[in-house]
């Protein structure tokens, strides 16, 4: 096969040859040949492995892409092939969450159950269970579940509830009415005081069903690359056997 230098892998990608040698040390790269004067010798086989690495990892992450590419060169394609897996799992769950948050806005700003308190106003637990129809146990099973995690009045110590506590408890109850169990909720709570609130959020669902998307569509290109590659590091791990 052709022979390739270091800087031939790198200039294909924009990449340092120092990059290629820790690609290596690391074992994304399974081991290079070595000329008679040491100098690392590489050929097809390994860029066929270096693109399949550079493509999972924005479909995978780099740790996860470092990971299935070591399984692979180990010979431990099952490894590999259980942490595609396990990535298409999260990628369900992700858009399984996107569902349930766009659900969860639109339902938000058709109804409002909650006399939502003005700025620096408080609720009390046993007003806004009453007011969502609920007993006050389970907000209190909410906030164990960490959904609904009100502050404590440092006299009393009484639970009291902020708007955004307000706006978190409609979100769960609207939820839960609509069967979805407790652990499927935090993320979704989470994802929205991650953008800073449910209007926040609002904006920003179409940007994340792209990025969901783009994920999507990396796995199948990352997918196509790695199987190009697995029948070479099947006869390069052949051969690193023999000569051990």
């Amino acid at each position: 096969m052709e022979r390739l230098r270091p800087v031939d892998l790198a200039r294909e990608h924009g990449l340092s040859t120092q990059a290629i040698r820790n690609y290596e040390a690391i074992g994304v790269l399974p081991p290079a040949g070595r000329t008679s004067s040491g100098y690392r010798v590489f050929d097809d086989r390994h860029a066929k492995a270096l693109r399949a690495f550079l493509a999972l990892v924005p479909a995978f992450g780099h740790a996860t892409a470092t990971a299935i590419m070591r399984a692979v060169n180990a010979a431990d394609v099952d490894v590999a092939l259980a942490l595609i897996d396990d990535g298409h799992v999260q990628l369900r769950r992700d858009r399984e969450t996107l569902t349930v948050v766009e659900r969860a806005v639109r339902d938000l700003a058709l109804q409002d159950t909650v006399q939502v308190p003005a700025a620096g106003d408080r609720l009390l637990i046993g007003e806004l269970a009453r007011q969502l129809g609920l007993h006050p146990a389970t907000l209190r099973k909410w906030e164990r579940a960490g959904l609904v995690v009100p502050q404590r009045d440092p006299r009393t110590s009484y639970r009291i509830y902020t708007t955004a506590d307000v706006r978190d408890a409609q979100l769960v109850h609207q939820l839960r009415r609509g069967g979805y169990l407790l652990e499927q909720l935090r993320p979704v709570v989470e994802q929205i005081h991650g953008a800073g609130g449910v209007d926040a959020l609002t904006g920003t669902l179409g940007e994340w069903r792209c990025r969901l998307s783009g994920r999507g569509r990396a796995m199948l290109i990352a997918a196509a690359a790695l199987a190009r590659y697995l029948p070479d590091a099947e006869m390069l791990h052949r051969m690193q056997v023999r000569s051990s």
